[in-house]
């Protein structure tokens, strides 16, 4: 019984994070793989999990995307993925945890630095090179631990988007990405009969998320919303270390 209130818990969050609040579905993927002892197998669950969120995200933010955003991440995004598929051959899910959350504190601490040295109303430019890696390393991380949420922030954060405009780039972004990883993740034995199955029957608890997800997005001030979608980004990645 444990084990289902925490699918549904992490099924309710993706709602949230997908609608709402970005950065709190990354919570989701240590919570899950507690409740499976193959971490891989709870990476497929997982995913098909999202691309339900992801529906009601695009119905609710069908015309709240910077789509020149998402061309600029989606390229090195899907090379990233491939490298992920191979990496999931060769690497494990305890060796890719840590390194990721390396890789997502720094990148809070150098857009922490880029946000306070330039004027709060501006546009912090992003160069080609670092739109670019950060494209190729959400590819990676959503491949490999359905983990690219803070990634993603990073990123959007830098653009300083309107909230809404944010939450809308975000949910077509990953919507597309995680249909593209699904022929891999298929192949590689992730998704299931058995795991979509399950994954059907947490979609009340994702509408559930999804609907309270809207109230939040509507009700929660600009600048509490940047401030929190960071802190819960960081708080993911120091989970990611232990």
């Amino acid at each position: 019984m444990l084990d289902w209130v925490t699918i549904a818990l992490c099924a309710a969050m993706m709602g949230v994070s997908k609608t709402g609040i970005p950065g709190l579905g990354i919570l989701a993927v240590p919570l899950m793989a507690v409740v499976f002892e193959d971490t891989k197998e709870s990476t497929g669950l997982l995913l098909s999990i999202l691309i339900l969120g992801d529906i009601f995200a695009i119905i609710y933010h069908r015309q709240n995307a910077r789509w020149h955003h998402i061309y600029r991440l989606l390229p090195a995004a899907v090379c990233g993925i491939i490298a992920g598929y191979f990496g999931l051959k060769i690497v494990n899910d305890e060796q890719l945890k840590p390194i990721i959350g390396v890789i997502v504190l720094l990148m809070l601490g150098l857009n922490y630095w880029r946000m306070y040295r330039t004027d709060e109303n501006s546009t912090i430019p992003t160069p080609s090179w670092l739109a670019f890696w950060l494209g190729f390393l959400a590819g990676v991380t959503t491949m490999m631990a359905n983990a690219a949420g803070p990634i993603m922030i990073i990123y959007l954060v830098a653009m300083r988007l309107p909230k809404m405009e944010f939450v809308g780039t975000a949910a077509w972004f990953f919507f597309i990405i995680n249909w593209i990883k699904v022929p891999f993740s298929v192949n590689l034995g992730l998704i299931t009969f058995e795991s979509v199955k399950i994954d059907f029957m947490m979609l009340p608890f994702i509408f559930l998320g999804a609907i309270l997800g809207y109230f939040f997005l509507k009700r929660i001030p600009q600048k509490a919303f940047t401030t929190a979608t960071q802190l819960l980004a960081a708080a993911a990645a120091v989970k990611l270390l232990f």
